[in-house]
């Protein structure tokens, strides 16, 4: 078992960290060779209960009273502490997910980036006075919510918390933290460097468990007024459901079925290693990852020939090798992108048109699948619509602009595009014609792009994170008109 250097067995609630009321424990295994890497707590409804408290507490005193200027400087405290550990917190998240360390260390510095922004965005976000009425004076505030919920998923569990927790303190949000019970490590770390940084008691809460068992107490909870929810679809639903019949808005970012859309103008030496790396980047376990490449039939065979020859020179490896493409999370994740790779396998109108390596030395207890290009479904294959959350792509033909924007938009998801072309009005016909929340022209991604809004339209979900959005959707608008004469 690896040297954590810190109790992970505990729940931070109220500013103290305390064994779970049930005092019982999880196992979090490491995904590179599936042996024990540590224990967490297995958190329930009681210390929910315990931790919207210590939140509502926290509001009704010292953090409630805390004024703007003051929580963007705690946040940038907060951002410091994280920038000084992030190596510690890299090889946390490496170990924990099973990805390479460097995106390890990139997700480390995005959570301090979140924190940065939002520090230096906290006394930013104002109010507006409204022209209304001869002898009043009407104006809007933005306040909190009140405790806010977040239910963080397993595959970026930094930069989630980033852009959720970042966010909701900067408005002067108390939080309650559920994060997956297969990542836990660097949110109590994060905890940890909160706490440090001045942060009060009560304002972050962090209560590991089990989906079913404090996640799900902590979606249908009275005392909490917005949560906020990255995962699967399904699980989603679940939440907005709780969510309703406490009438408390939701923040979802769900699932993708991104496209990259290459035309016969774009540069191929510039669009070929976003091509891949934006689909096999955390072993492909990204909401965001451009699991559909869609290319012009004039450049497909030379798309198709290029990609492949990436895809058979991808090294795959532990996390701690620090190679291209690591394990994926579980036994259970592995089981189901096996799954979809043998019925592709089964299937004539499949093509695997490449498939990385594994070598020989992998450790046999890791949670590996080999990165896979296929060709050949049509649009209307379950490979072409649904999620497959590994390191799996699907090459797709297309026509002409039309055709593109038909087969880009026809499924249920609505997350992220990315277009190639020299063309510049084609570039803005696509823009607006793409039904998704981010499209990016000739880049995937942006680099995180902590300032630009996040979330989807469809089954991709709704609300946006990141950003002045972000702000603007952890804060309600309250409206104050006086009369005065």
């Amino acid at each position: 078992m690896q040297p954590i250097g810190f109790d992970t067995t505990q729940v931070l609630i109220g500013g103290r960290w305390v064994a779970c009321a049930n005092g019982q424990t999880l196992p979090l295994f490491n995904p590179s060779d599936g042996s024990a890497l540590a224990r967490v707590a297995r958190g329930g409804a009681a210390d929910i209960d315990a931790a919207v408290a210590a939140a509502q507490a926290a509001l009704d005193g010292a953090w409630g009273r805390t004024t703007a200027a003051e929580r963007g400087r705690l946040l940038m405290r907060m951002s410091q502490g994280v920038a000084s550990a992030a190596e510690e917190l890299a090889r946390l998240e490496a170990l924990d997910v099973g990805k390479p360390l460097r995106q390890g260390r990139s997700d480390a510095l995005a959570l301090a980036r979140y924190l940065e922004f939002y520090g230096g965005a906290a006394d930013k976000v104002h109010g507006q006075t409204i022209p209304f009425a001869a002898g009043c004076t009407a104006f809007t505030l933005r306040e909190p919510h009140g405790v806010t919920a977040h239910i963080v998923p397993w595959n970026y569990p930094m930069q989630i918390i980033g852009r959720s927790v970042g966010a909701a303190l900067a408005m002067g949000n108390a939080c309650v933290l559920k994060p997956a019970e297969e990542a836990c490590l660097s949110a109590l770390a994060f905890a940890r460097i909160a706490q440090q940084a001045g942060l009060p008691d009560g304002a972050l809460n962090v209560v590991p468990g089990l989906g079913e068992e404090a996640g799900a107490a902590l979606a249908a909870h009275a005392g909490v007024q917005h949560i906020s929810f990255t995962g699967s679809v399904a699980v989603g639903q679940a939440i907005q459901a709780a969510a309703a019949r406490n009438v408390v808005p939701v923040t979802l970012e769900l699932g993708g079925k991104s496209p990259q859309i290459v035309f016969d103008d774009a540069d191929l030496d510039a669009a070929l290693p976003s091509l891949v790396n934006a689909g096999i980047q955390n072993a492909g376990q990204t909401c965001s990852a451009a699991s559909r490449v869609l290319v012009q039939r004039g450049v497909y065979d030379a798309v198709a020939a290029r990609m492949a020859a990436r895809y058979e020179a991808l090294r795959v490896g532990p996390a701690m090798d620090d190679l291209d493409v690591g394990p994926l999370i579980s036994a259970q994740q592995r089981s189901a992108v096996r799954t979809v790779l043998d019925r592709a396998a089964g299937d004539p109108a499949v093509q695997v048109l490449a498939r990385a390596p594994l070598p020989a030395t992998l450790p046999t207890g890791g949670f590996y699948v080999a990165p896979t290009l296929l060709a050949g479904a049509p649009p209307t294959h379950r490979l072409a619509q649904d999620e497959i959350f590994g390191p799996v792509q699907l090459l797709l033909p297309f026509d002409d602009e039309a055709d593109a924007v038909r087969i880009a938009n026809g499924t249920a998801y609505g997350l992220v595009a990315g277009v190639w072309t020299r063309d510049g009005a084609r570039q803005m016909r696509l823009a607006h014609a793409l039904k998704c929340g981010q499209v990016f022209i000739n880049n995937y991604g942006a680099g995180g792009g902590v300032e630009l809004p996040f979330g989807g339209v469809k089954h991709s979900g709704h609300g946006r994170e990141k950003g002045f959005e972000a702000l603007h959707g952890f804060s309600v608008v309250k409206t104050v008109a006086v009369q005065h004469g």
